[in-house]
C-alpha cells in the first residue's frame, strides 16, 4: 500500500524549493523527498512485491488491530513532540 503519492512528493519538493529563506531543515526535507521519490513507482500503482522497508515487513505479517494500536501510540507521541508533522499527517489521512 502506498501511503504517499508521487504528486504529494512533487508538491512537497516544490514547496521547499519555493521557500524564500531555506535553512538546513529545508535541505534535509528535500533530500528525504527526493530519496522517497526515487523509490516510488512512476505508474502510481502503489506498493508492489516484497516489502520495501522493515516497517512494511512488520505491518504485512502483523494483525491489523495490533498494528493500528502501535501506530496510534506513535501518533500520540508525534502530536506532543512535533505537532506540525502530526497535523500534516492527519490532513493527509483525511484525504485517503
Amino acid at each position: 500500500m502506498l501511503l504517499i503519492t508521487r504528486k504529494d512528493l512533487l508538491d512537497a519538493i516544490e514547496k521547499c524549493q519555493g521557500q524564500k529563506n531555506p535553512n538546513a531543515n529545508t535541505c534535509i526535507k528535500l533530500a528525504a523527498y527526493y530519496t522517497i521519490l526515487d523509490h516510488t513507482p512512476e505508474d502510481g500503482t502503489g506498493y508492489i512485491g516484497e516489502p520495501s522497508s522493515e516497517f512494511m515487513s512488520y505491518v504485512r505479517r502483523g494483525k491489523s488491530d495490533e498494528v493500528y494500536r502501535v501506530i496510534d501510540d506513535l501518533m500520540e507521541t508525534l502530536q506532543v513532540v512535533n505537532p506540525k508533522l502530526y497535523y500534516e499527517t492527519m490532513e493527509r489521512l483525511k484525504r485517503v
